[in-house]
């Protein structure tokens, strides 16, 4: 599925300021899990200024140095709504994201950048098609399948609030949560983790 951007410039609702920061990026940490800020919705973006294009370039650095194939802001204790994201094209943003419509199903392995180490099976839509601003203000609308669909939908839960383990069965999430316990406990944990994944992915979300 293909990606297009909107041609009628850019849209009121977020406004371009100049003066773009140029400046040498920075990684941030990535929170974890257990930290509060993981579990908040994230505030819309009403205007690109430099501060936000040096958060989206210092991300993306982020990103890259996690080997991650998306991160969105609260993983780095941003409370705005924007996630950036790779998955071999370049890196790219999205503000703003609102998902449109969804179909399909797909139950794949996915790993999140802020519960390391842990992969999970999940049962997403397997299309979706996405909204959003780029850092000129611009409309964006992708329509994406398969992985790039699941890394959409990964980080917009982010921005809401949301981590992959409340995509899980009750009976797995309880699973999942007793290998975050364990392994806080420093016990061996690689026979439970065995039953949680579906196939092989490596890059996490």
């Amino acid at each position: 599925m293909g990606r297009c951007r909107a041609p009628d410039g850019p849209h009121p609702g977020v406004r371009r300021v100049p003066d773009p920061y140029n400046g040498p990026m920075a990684a941030y940490p990535v929170r974890v899990y257990g930290d509060p800020v993981l579990k908040q919705a994230a505030r819309e973006v009403d205007e690109v200024d430099a501060s936000l294009v040096r958060l989206v370039d210092d991300m993306v650095e982020t990103m890259y140095d996690s080997e991650g194939a998306g991160l969105a802001a609260p993983q780095v204790g941003v409370q705005k709504r924007l996630f950036v994201y790779d998955v071999g094209e370049g890196p790219e943003v999205m503000i703003n994201p609102t998902i449109v419509e969804v179909g399909g199903e797909w139950y794949h392995d996915e790993g999140c950048l802020s519960i390391p180490g842990l992969r999970l099976g999940i049962v997403r839509p397997n299309q979706v098609h996405i909204r959003g601003y780029d850092l000129d203000g611009g409309e964006i609308s992708v329509e994406a399948d398969e992985f790039l669909g699941r890394v959409f939908q990964h980080e917009v839960d982010h921005l809401d609030g949301v981590l992959m383990l409340e995509r899980l069965e009750d009976d797995m999430r309880k699973q999942a949560l007793r290998v975050l316990r364990d392994r806080s406990l420093g016990l061996d944990t690689s026979a439970m983790e065995a039953k949680l994944v579906s196939a092989e992915s490596e890059r996490e979300l």
